[in-house]
């Protein structure tokens, strides 16, 4: 069987009974240095599906966000009989549910959750449903009875904010082209031959790893039911490219049947799924025109998840993303260019099928890239505005040369790690807790009615006059260093309780069994917080009290310089931030023995941020949003586009290793031309 479907490939390693993805593309894969020339059109039958797409969601916005939605049935692997949009017209198949755009019931990160996002939209939870939950704990529950007073006043102060206790945490991308590549029956007897070695003593960390290792193979079990619902045995190798793309879709669709997770991306598939493409096309079985119809019917599944979020979620992310992230392009280490005539078509799904935000199109970008590649890459984000860029040769050093990003800026070797998700982190909320000596400038005691201590009592800054920078800095430092505490604690009793209820089976089947972690923290206001204490720094910044002697406003006199236009006075307190507060995150026990990172990341939440921040030192009013990720805070980057970008580029990556976002927009104007 392995014979029929690994025909004229180059074999090694990946072929010698051990699953090595990466050794197959090295061993087979087509660079293309060529131009978009041999691109096609939608062919009739994408464009029938994508219009039935359309009418869909024209009536998924007129019924007021949500369509329709399960009630009953719990969403798992193989839950779900097959379901269609038009089964003549589409050539990749699968949905969530049974039926186009019915959203499903994920009620295992929290019950109260699930019941919540479905009455918003007008559903009810079935009874049945509620009383086995009254049976069994959800992840929330969990949390809950975990949390500290203080980790409770926290969130609800919103110094931290988005923890990944109310829904699944995300971020975990499965290496699905195993399924394509191998078959399902060779990684259950892989898995098998895993569990089959973890003996001996039998101490908690054993158990747990046996226990997880036997739900994975029980979920790959599933994955092949899922798929026999189809019609299709995905219990062998794929054997034309179409299978391929199918078999891949099939173990991406099982993820998203199995969890809600924030960020359900996809991995780096494009390169991958060329070499199937090449060989059809090569034996004359496969077309270009068929070979773009297939990667269009491909995204357009990957464009239509959908979950149920409550309303606090989608306020938090500003809509309701799923963040299905592939990665695309980027250099070997061996110096050839990863780039494929894939990795062009996948991009030319934003002309066949119109731009869209999902899946989340991400360029692995280095100055070595091929120069026509580059140029199409330029034209489509002029013409669609939806391509991401991150920097391979910042990542490829680390990482090796097959990794993904997950969700928007995290990247993780496909299959060989997995991070746990761990929101934000408030750094400008932090420095007015430093000045107020951790009391809430905006959130009161529900039962004193006294501005919230949320951390223990530090010595406020007292007195009316100017604020004095070196006092500032180090009371900004105790707090930082208790903040930093807090968060690690708070994700490792979310993170101890996701795999307890709410555990990844079928993402973490599709990787190593020795998997590396990464403990995923962040911040957020980045850009206000370095304002703000230059501000303090460079010109003399009064606090503001009110009756209860809580600093609530700021009068600022003088100017003083701003992130975002490479000055270096301004940029340092950037570079000092970052490396102070990963250094505290650092010091930490984490779950797991995971490896701490940070990011630099609020693409959408920055809204949610600001609305829980008070006045800020640097002149930014109370409730207005925080600057996105690295950005600088708005309008305050005057001296053009390159130096704003210079700015950020002092961030130091290897402090924040899972990732700075620049949200950026460019116009005529902001590089120097107005004529057009």
């Amino acid at each position: 069987m392995n014979e029929r479907a690994w025909r004229g490939f180059a074999r090694g390693r990946w072929s010698q009974d051990e699953v090595d993805v990466r050794d197959f593309i090295q061993r087979n894969y087509t660079p293309y240095e060529g131009d978009a020339s041999f691109l096609a059109p939608a062919t009739d039958a994408t464009k029938q599906l994508w219009q039935i797409v359309l009418d869909l969601s024209k009536k998924e916005r007129e019924a007021g966000g949500v369509l329709d939605a399960d009630t009953r049935i719990i969403s798992r692997v193989n839950s779900h009989k097959a379901g269609y949009f038009d089964r003549s017209l589409e050539k990749i198949v699968g949905l969530q549910t049974d039926v186009p755009f019915k959203r499903s019931l994920h009620p295992f990160g929290g019950i109260r959750m699930a019941e919540e996002a479905l009455e918003m939209y007008g559903y009810h939870l079935d009874p049945e449903v509620k009383t086995i939950f009254s049976y069994r704990k959800t992840h929330n529950d969990g949390v809950y009875d975990a949390y500290t007073p203080e980790m409770r006043r926290a969130r609800r102060a919103h110094i931290l904010t988005g923890l990944p206790d109310t829904y699944g945490r995300g971020r975990i991308v499965g290496d699905y082209r195993r399924v394509a590549l191998y078959g399902v029956d060779f990684l259950i007897r892989k898995k098998q031959e895993d569990l089959s070695l973890m003996d001996g003593d039998m101490f908690p960390d054993k158990i747990r790893n046996r226990e997880e290792l036997s739900e994975q193979i029980r979920a790959l079990g599933a994955l092949k039911e899922m798929a026999v619902e189809y019609g299709f045995d995905i219990s062998r190798p794929a054997e034309t490219a179409q299978e391929a793309i199918q078999w891949l879709y099939f173990g991406y669709l099982a993820a998203v049947k199995d969890q809600n997770g924030a960020a359900m991306s996809i991995g780096r598939n494009s390169t991958f799924l060329d070499i199937y493409i090449q060989r059809d096309l090569d034996e004359g079985t496969l077309t270009e025109l068929q070979a773009q119809e297939l990667i269009d019917h491909f995204v357009m599944k990957l464009r239509v998840v959908k979950f149920m979020r409550i309303r606090e979620y989608n306020e938090l992310f500003s809509g309701d993303p799923t963040w299905v992230t592939e990665s695309i392009g980027g250099m070997g280490v061996d110096g050839r260019t990863l780039v494929t005539k894939n990795s062009f078509r996948i991009l030319h799904t934003l002309v066949n099928l119109g731009p869209a935000p999902e899946p989340n199109l991400t360029v692995l970008w280095s100055k070595r890239l091929p120069a026509n590649f580059k140029r199409f890459c330029a034209e489509i984000s002029i013409q669609t505005s939806a391509i991401q860029y991150e920097s391979d040769d910042l990542m490829r050093p680390e990482m090796g040369d097959d990794y993904c990003i997950a969700c928007c800026v995290s990247s993780m070797r496909v299959g060989k790690d997995m991070q746990f998700f761990g929101a934000r982190a408030n750094l400008a909320k932090c420095l007015l807790y430093a000045i107020n000596g951790g009391k809430d400038e905006l959130v009161r005691d529900r039962a004193t009615g006294a501005p919230l201590q949320v951390s223990p009592e530090f010595a406020p800054i007292l007195g009316d006059g100017p604020l004095d920078f070196a006092l500032v800095k180090s009371r900004y430092e105790q707090m930082m260093t208790w903040l930093a505490g807090l968060y690690v604690n708070t994700l490792n009793v979310i993170h101890y309780m996701h795999d307890k209820y709410c555990y990844e089976a079928l993402e973490m089947a599709m990787h190593d069994t020795q998997v590396r972690r990464f403990f995923a923290t962040g911040i957020a206001g980045l850009s206000c917080a370095v304002d703000s204490l230059s501000a303090i720094k460079y010109a003399k910044v009064y606090p503001v009290r009110n009756a209860d002697g809580i600093v609530t406003d700021f009068r600022v006199e003088g100017e003083y310089p701003t992130y975002g236009n490479n000055d270096d006075r301004a940029d340092e307190l950037a570079v000092w931030l970052v490396k102070f507060f990963m250094n505290r995150i650092a010091e930490h026990e984490t779950y797991r023995q995971s490896v701490p990172t940070m990011s630099i990341l609020t693409i959408t939440s920055n809204v949610v941020y600001g609305k829980n921040t008070g006045n800020t030192p640097d002149g930014r009013r109370a409730g207005e949003p925080l600057a996105p990720g690295a950005n600088p805070m708005h309008g305050r980057d005057h001296n053009g586009a390159l130096a704003s970008l210079e700015s950020v580029a002092k961030l130091p990556y290897e402090y924040s290793r899972d990732g700075i976002s620049n949200t950026f927009s460019i116009t005529p104007q902001s590089l120097g031309r107005e004529d057009d």
